[in-house]
């Protein structure tokens, strides 16, 4: 995957990233040309037919519908009316006016939050007082998150007669656990103890009539919410409320979708019902309100609203508002499950209310992704593993919910829009959010999507817009967030070793003379002014203190993940300048980045534990980001490759992946934490150091994991403890910086990639570890570069490769640690001890084929 200047220094690691070139065949043992021909194409013959677009999940629809009915609230008749049969009939009757308590009524609590500017700069107030004033739109809010016992106690100026009592919760603040107690004038008394609710309004029936003038609820466990784990109540009326139930069905799609919900109805009565929509990608946080939405996140409802006629009509979910400023709508959502209820809130009377009803007939969605048929891929990838073939393409149709247009009205909300990408195909980082494009995301999307559906324009159109906002002082921002002033601490690495994917992959090298002196500044101006006086680049230098990194780790000083990466962008660059005239920057980048690396050697290594250190500053830990790039990059030997990935084998291994750190000294779930964003150069680093089988056992437990928990399919941005979401409801279970399995089996496990701009030159290094056989397509701006290899049948290994003209490379077969003969299209080129054709060389490891023209070969290893 990187640049021949890497290869050649460190030809075994490069090899196996390299791009796919010409088809070669490793062909058996055989005493004659024709005799090694015979056997190799018998070998290659025993393969199954292809299969691959067995496991495709994408389509070429643009109308998406539900699988199925989850579950129905109500009065609902015939719900599969939404999935196309027939017509399906929300109701709902008008609630009865709300009993009171009497004037002077009080309330007191074990705490309550500060006043704020809620979440959308409106001055609000959390004091107990508001569970009692009537007013469902304001609510207590205790004032620290997840902590227990939280009480609110009710005081009436007389006793008042209570059958039981009902509380109206927050969506953000449903009480789970609770129980009531009244006051009997000496003691309180526990009516009734309530246990897993999950109720925004919850009525509460004491055993028997209790009249009282004190009532206090006391609560040990509230549900899970992306704006933490408060206890929010907004009213508690004395006495047992019934409302007649919301109307509401839930539908699931089958896995995560991305595009603009459309629903058609058949009519609704004339008294302004409203419809309220709420999305979620698992049913987990499927709840009154989407688990993520821009107006939500800006402080409004979290549903998306609208109130059908009474005439049929067809209602596409776009951003705005139907009446003024009410009943408005998010538009485009990504997700899997939609909860559709008969509803309206308060603040949208008379245009929509809570009550009437509403014939619906189909619920789809306008997809916005990529289209993912089998006839949309360009590159292709199968094995003789049924696992990794599903999760590659799992891997692919994620990278599809991300490759999108930029829109004003579902970007990013925080001053993420930009007239600079309006319009333009870009590869955002989340399908339901951020939906920002974010270089450090695109460093692996744009991989997934050079290998599966070659449209490179939706990666340049991100890497030239954030050249285009580079600082004075060199620094590149991460993505247009915030005006382009995010401050990340890596992400201008990113875009130097995403652009230098850019060109390997599309041969665009006029991208590459454009931003050179882009790339130049940032590696000349911005990262010498963040080095210390070790050669390293140190965190708090030049006013970075407060930078963050890809997660927002708390890290200082001199971090082996950001010195690594250093390494690896310097010597991509190196490769760029090359290759676009100019062997000065070159050979200094080169230099630069052996002096950096002989500084994380010397500095950053712990021999004691056989492992690089996180960071020289703080508690001693080892980060999966920093040994993984230090292998990649060709910092680390041989043997500390070994010894370095044993350790993360040791003290990272959970059920669902790799931690991204050995210990919880830096954040307090680090060795439970998992990203496939930093597992995958780890994955890589196992492929490259001879350690194909532990990458394919990881592979499948992150993949795996992600796989068979709802959503299912799509690649999550990170796992916590338990195998669950991480950051709760707010985690994007599509995301694109998570589809490294794509690169890693087609560039590692399979073994092809590029080495010059566009596939000029590229490699072919098979990496097959216990994978009996794998074949694919990598696609190339000369033509689709093919590679199949298979072990057994006689061979150590039988490989045929398919180079398209005008391109050559190398190709580098695995010997097994054993003595063998390799022969190209049946002729000898290495007889065990020495080269007869194609400039062979051993390794010790491989025997490497250079120079391979374009066209069809066959190679075969076999035990001289």
């Amino acid at each position: 995957m990187r640049l021949a200047l890497n290869i050649r220094r460190r030809p075994l690691h490069v090899l196996a990233c390299l791009a796919l070139g010409a088809t070669t065949t490793l062909v058996a043992t055989s005493p004659t040309r024709a005799d090694g021909d015979s056997r190799a194409a018998n070998a290659l013959a025993q393969l199954p037919p292809p299969n691959w677009r067995h496991y495709v999940q994408g389509t070429s629809h643009r109308e998406v519908s539900p699988v199925r009915v989850v579950s129905t609230v109500g009065d609902v008749t015939n719900p599969k009316g939404l999935l196309g049969a027939g017509t399906t009939t929300l109701h709902r009757e008008a609630p009865k006016p709300k009993p009171a308590w009497p004037s002077g009524t009080t309330a007191t609590a074990s705490s309550y939050h500060d006043a704020n500017g809620g979440n959308n700069g409106t001055p609000t107030s959390y004091e107990p007082a508001h569970a009692v004033d009537g007013d469902v739109k304001t609510f207590w809010n205790d004032a620290n998150p997840d902590t227990y016992p939280a009480w609110l106690e009710i005081t009436s100026p007389t006793p008042v007669k209570l059958p039981g009592i009902t509380l109206l919760s927050n969506s953000d603040g449903v009480p789970m656990d609770f129980t009531v107690s009244t006051w009997n004038g000496t003691d309180w008394v526990t009516q009734v103890t309530v246990t897993g609710n999950t109720d925004v309004q919850r009525a509460v029936t004491f055993p028997q009539e209790v009249t009282a003038d004190r009532v206090r609820i006391t609560v040990t466990k509230d549900q899970p919410s992306s704006r933490g784990d408060f206890t929010r109540i907004n009213e508690v009326w004395p006495g047992v409320v019934t409302d007649p139930a919301r109307a509401s069905v839930t539908l699931d799609f089958g896995k995560v979708v991305v595009g603009y919900p459309k629903i058609r109805f058949r009519g609704a009565s004339a008294d302004h019902p409203g419809v309220r929509l709420a999305f979620s990608e698992t049913l987990q946080y499927l709840t009154d309100r989407s688990d993520f939405a821009r107006s939500d996140f800006a402080g409004g409802p979290g549903t998306d609203q609208y109130a059908p006629p009474e005439k049929s009509t067809t209602w596409t979910d776009t951003k705005g508002c139907q009446s003024g400023t009410k009943v408005c709508a998010d538009g485009l959502h990504g997700f899997r499950y939609v909860k559709i209820s008969l509803d309206a809130l308060d603040g949208d009377a008379p245009a929509a209310e809570p009550y009437g009803t509403v014939k619906l007939t189909d619920v789809t969605v306008e997809s916005t992704a990529l289209p993912g048929a089998p006839g949309t891929y360009k590159g292709w990838f199968e094995s003789s593993d049924p696992a990794l073939n599903q999760y590659w393409y799992n891997a692919s149709y994620t990278n599809e919910l991300v490759t999108d247009t930029f829109r004003p009205t579902d970007v990013e909300p925080r001053n993420a829009d930009s007239p600079s990408l309006d319009g333009k195909l870009v590869l955002h980082d989340g399908a339901k959010r951020d939906r920002d494009p974010y270089v450090g995301d695109v460093a692996v999307s744009g991989r997934t999507d050079y290998l599966t559906h070659a449209v490179p324009e939706a990666a340049r159109n991100v890497l030239a817009d954030l050249a285009d906002h580079q600082r004075a002082d060199g620094w590149i921002p991460p993505a247009s967030i915030n005006n382009y002033t995010l401050p990340l601490f890596d992400y201008p690495l990113w875009w130097v070793t995403s652009g230098s994917d850019y060109v390997l992959y599309s041969g665009d090298t006029g991208y590459a003379a454009k931003y050179y002196p882009n790339l130049v500044k940032t590696l000349d101006t911005w990262y010498p002014s963040v080095t210390d006086s070790r050669g390293l680049l140190a965190k708090g230098l030049n006013g970075t203190g407060g930078y963050g990194d890809y997660a927002f780790l708390p890290r200082t000083g001199e971090v082996t993940y950001y010195n690594a990466l250093y390494v690896q962008a310097l010597n991509d660059a190196a490769g760029l300048a090359r290759a676009l005239g100019h062997p000065a920057d070159a050979d200094r980048w080169q230099q630069r980045a052996q002096t950096v690396a002989k500084a994380i050697n010397t500095y950053l290594w712990d021999a004691t534990t056989g492992a690089y250190l996180d960071s020289g500053t703080g508690a001693v830990r080892h980060g999966q980001d920093g040994n993984g790039l230090a292998i990649v990059a060709g910092v680390a030997s041989p043997e500390q490759a070994v010894s370095a990935l044993g350790h993360l084998a040791k003290t990272t291994a959970q059920p669902y992946g790799n931690a991204f750190m050995d210990n919880d000294t830096l954040v307090s779930d680090g060795s439970k934490r998992v990203y496939a964003f930093t597992s995958y150069p780890e994955i890589q680093a196992r492929f490259r150091s001879g350690q194909a089988d532990s990458a394919i056992e990881e592979i499948k437990r992150l993949y795996g994991w992600m796989t068979n928990h709802d959503p299912g399919i799509t690649d999550w941005e990170g796992i916590g403890e338990n195998g669950s979401l991480y950051e709760g409801a707010y985690t994007s279970m599509a995301h694109g910086w998570s589809t490294g399995v794509v690169p890693a089996l087609s560039n590692d496990l399979l073994g092809a990639v590029p080495t010059g701009p566009g596939f000029a030159t590229w490699a072919v290094q098979p990496h097959p570890g216990s994978v009996t056989w794998a074949r694919g397509q990598v696609p190339t701006p000369h033509g689709p570069l093919r590679v199949t290899w298979t072990q057994g049948h006689g061979a150590v290994l039988t490989l045929a490769v398919t180079a398209p003209a005008g391109t050559s490379g190398d190709i580098a077969v695995p010997t097994g640690g054993k003595r063998v003969t390799v022969r190209v299209d049946g002729k000898v080129a290495w007889n065990g001890g020495a080269a007869l054709a194609y400039r062979a060389t051993n390794d010790g490891g491989h025997i490497t084929l250079h120079g391979v023209r374009a066209g069809s070969h066959t190679v075969q290893v076999t035990d001289a």
